[in-house]
């Protein structure tokens, strides 16, 4: 499931998928299909950074406050 890829191997996929389009001879019969796969991939990068951001909120809400005077 495209759900279990990890962030890192989701831009690594992503950074493959740009290379291909760039290339002066992409494959026009794919491109719909490495276009599609991009999107899937964007969406599941931020899922994750979505993820991180709620769980470092709520780290940094648990912290002591500090007395600043």
């Amino acid at each position: 499931m495209a759900d279990e890829v990890s962030y890192a191997n989701a831009l690594s996929e992503l950074d493959e998928i740009l290379n291909e389009l760039e290339a002066v001879d992409v494959d026009v019969d794919r491109l719909a299909d490495r276009v599609s796969r991009a999107g899937e991939l964007i969406a599941i990068c931020r899922d994750r950074i979505g993820a991180a951001r709620v769980r470092v909120d709520e780290i940094v809400a648990g912290l002591p406050a500090v007395d600043t005077e």
